[in-house]
């Protein structure tokens, strides 16, 4: 194929295989997975145009946090030129710390074309830990904050053209595990986080109605992010750091579904699948589904709800 062939495809496939930002080895099978689960199939089925672009890659580093700088850079160079030739760019990863890379780029495009850039953010974990209050050490729990400027970070964007990334342009959604001088940090900066309880108490269907409008309303972009860890476990085990109470089936589909029905999404991550933790290919195919999803299947035609007056928009994290 042809390098014209591919900028002219609808969809563009992006492997980054990285697994630095964790301890636990297996996120850089996940490329392969998602293509052995039939990613580029089922939306050619669909209709859409794919060009599997492969697996990005870097050279050895010296330390781990060495090479997220320099998965970052590549991730955000490759990332960039795709999305500024119109094709919507679908990361595979890989840990969650592709993201840096991945956001940074879509910021840049949206900059170019005097567009903000909103990120919602699918994840059990809330990701704005820094190297001064991390337990772990590990940057895949980092990538928020560091998008988003926290100190100790920069290191990760060395070289690189950033784009800003405000507080309120993100929407942590689905989370149910955050660390304590964690949440006090996010208290403080004001992002929106739609916990798992306030997802029980106002339902899929009106937070992602509101989240829906304020992109409309700002005229943006809008990046999804997904970590694999944000379903349900039951549904999707292959993920290094499972947390009980995920979104469910059905609750994931209606995301994408209305995120098909609005037309506003620009580009996905697919982060954190690790085959070698997974049953007989279960959350493979699950990702293959949800994406499908995203990208206009259904069960039946029919008008999408019209969402405004009445939307929940009180998003603030409640410490």
């Amino acid at each position: 194929m042809t390098t014209d062939q591919k900028i002219a495809a609808d969809i563009s496939l992006i492997g980054t295989p990285v697994q630095a930002g964790t301890q636990l080895r297996g996120c850089a099978m996940g490329p392969a997975a998602l293509r052995t689960a039939g990613l580029v199939e089922e939306l050619e089925a669909l209709g859409r145009t794919v060009a599997d672009l492969g697996d990005l890659s870097v050279e050895a580093q010296e330390s781990r946090d060495a090479e997220v700088a320099a998965w970052t850079r590549a991730i955000d160079a490759k990332g960039y030129d795709v999305a500024r030739a119109g094709s919507f760019p679908i990361f595979m990863g890989g840990d969650h710390s592709m993201g840096m890379g991945s956001i940074n780029a879509m910021a840049r495009t949206a900059r170019d074309a005097g567009r903000d850039l909103v990120v919602l953010w699918l994840d059990a974990h809330s990701d704005y830990n820094t190297p001064e209050t991390t337990p772990s050490g590990n940057i895949h729990g980092m990538p928020v904050a560091g998008l988003i400027g926290e100190p100790g970070l920069d290191f990760l964007f060395d070289g690189m053209d950033r784009a800003g990334v405000e507080p309120a342009d993100f929407h942590l959604f689905g989370i149910r595990s955050v660390d304590r001088i964690e949440r006090d940090l996010l208290a403080r900066r004001g992002l929106p986080v739609m916990d798992m309880r306030r997802i029980d108490e106002y339902g899929v269907s009106r937070l992602i109605g509101g989240i829906l409008d304020d992109v409309r309303a700002r005229n943006a972009m809008l990046h999804v992010s997904l970590d694999v860890d944000f379903l349900d476990p039951t549904i999707a085990p292959a993920v290094g750091t499972t947390v009980p109470g995920g979104a469910t089936y059905r609750e994931a589909h209606l995301i994408m579904e209305m995120l098909s029905d609005s037309g506003l999404v620009t580009s996905l991550d697919l982060a954190e699948l690790n085959p070698f933790l997974d049953d007989r290919g279960k959350t493979s195919l699950l990702l293959v589904d949800l994406v499908t999803s995203l990208f206009g299947k259904k069960i039946i035609d029919r008008a999408p709800p019209q969402f405004g007056a009445g939307t929940q928009r009180n998003w603030t994290y409640a410490a």
